[in-house]
């Protein structure tokens, strides 16, 4: 822990529930690692602030505190350009109405790229850019995960020629291998990486061949991030759950539940003796509906279930959550025993996915990585 145990039982015992808990010393170990894993793999590491949308994180994850970044909403970008970041990627494909956001900020100095997979879009950008070019990268499905062009699909360079004519700049491709969430082991993690790096890699030899430019081959996500071997010809690497981690995270494998740097403290408010239960003031609004880990060899239900000082007991989840209510209880068929747990007890609850729980919040309340009080970092919402 960033703390010592007793200071953060004492400091949590204090503070209304649910809160949303951040430990700086693990996220700064978590940020440590992925840095260190791709140094020599020779690419740029642009850290996606989707799953953080907080200026406090940006500054510990992005090199220099000034980017490249990667955001998923343009409130995203707007925020982070404000508190000195310059070069951001908006990944997520580009709607019309969106275009005279992009161009504000780009008129502002902001470096911001967008993303495109139709001619509809090439069009879009092209009448934007009338006066001056926005830079666009073309979005290639990997995996069939969800959007984007076939690595070899001929639309690829009659996009490209598009935009180029119409005086936008392609400025690359860029892929994501969302599937990498469905791997059960270290061997099916590195080959969801290196197809992601063949995909984007392929795609940029077609736009080269027919001689368009493509500077940036951008490929990402934590899972494979964490396992690529080889990244030849790849220029950049975009991840963002990697800073907090998560219980789909630990249950693929990319982390140990020692790792998840993100839990929801909450209180104990109530007992159901013949059921087993503990009923908790943390429900779904707090910690999400997400059940990320149900298809998983361990299912961890609605998050494991930790004492204040951040260590989990035995086989102890929340095995249901109402809008405000948790229920916790010993996981189905273990024979752990369930412990005592007074009312008034604060426990933490680990998220099961770290950007949907995130997102019930307004503010972290930080472990400083130093020790002594808690901090609160601002988070920022909305589009």
């Amino acid at each position: 822990m960033s703390s010592k145990p007793s200071s953060v039982v004492d400091a949590l015992a204090t503070r209304q529930t649910p809160e949303l808990i951040l430990d700086e010393g693990r996220m700064l170990r978590n940020v440590d690692r992925l840095r260190a894993h791709l140094e020599p793999l020779g690419v740029t590491l642009r850290p996606h602030m989707k799953t953080a949308k907080s200026i406090e994180v940006a500054r510990r994850v992005l090199t220099g505190g000034a980017g490249p970044a990667t955001v998923s909403t343009l409130k995203e970008a707007e925020e982070l350009f404000a508190a000195g970041v310059t070069d951001i990627l908006y990944a997520v494909g580009i709607a019309p109405h969106r275009l005279p956001r992009v161009q504000a900020l780009r008129a502002a100095g902001c470096d911001l790229s967008v993303v495109l997979d139709s001619l509809e879009q090439a069009e879009a950008v092209v009448a934007a850019s009338a006066n001056a070019p926005i830079p666009a990268l073309l979005e290639i499905d990997c995996d069939g995960h969800r959007s984007g062009l076939k690595p070899r699909d001929p639309a690829i360079v009659e996009i490209g020629h598009a935009l180029v004519r119409g005086g936008a700049h392609l400025r690359g491709v860029l892929t994501h291998a969302g599937e990498s969430y469905t791997a059960r082991s270290e061997s099916e993690l590195v080959a969801f990486a290196e197809l992601e790096r063949s995909a984007a890699v392929d795609a940029a030899g077609l736009l080269r061949q027919a001689g368009l430019p493509c500077p940036t081959v951008s490929v990402g996500s934590t899972p494979t991030a964490h396992y690529a071997r080889n990244l030849d010809g790849v220029t950049e690497v975009r991840a963002g759950v990697y800073v907090f981690f998560d219980l789909v995270m630990a249950g693929i494998g990319v982390c140990q539940i020692e790792d998840i740097a993100l839990s929801v403290s909450t209180t104990v408010i109530g007992h159901q003796p013949d059921k087993g239960w503990v009923i908790v003031d943390a429900g779904w609004m707090a910690l999400s509906s997400d059940r990320g880990t149900a298809s998983q060899a361990v299912n961890q239900f609605g998050g494991v279930v930790c004492d204040a000082a951040g260590k989990p007991y035995p086989d102890l989840l929340l095995i249901q959550a109402n809008q405000e209510h948790g229920i916790v209880a010993v996981r189905p068929g273990s024979g752990a025993r369930l412990p005592p747990l007074p009312v008034g007890t604060v426990l933490r609850i680990l998220p099961v996915h770290a950007c949907a729980t995130a997102a019930q919040f307004d503010a972290y309340a930080v472990l400083p990585a130093t020790g002594g009080p808690l901090q609160s970092w601002p988070r920022f919402r909305g589009w």
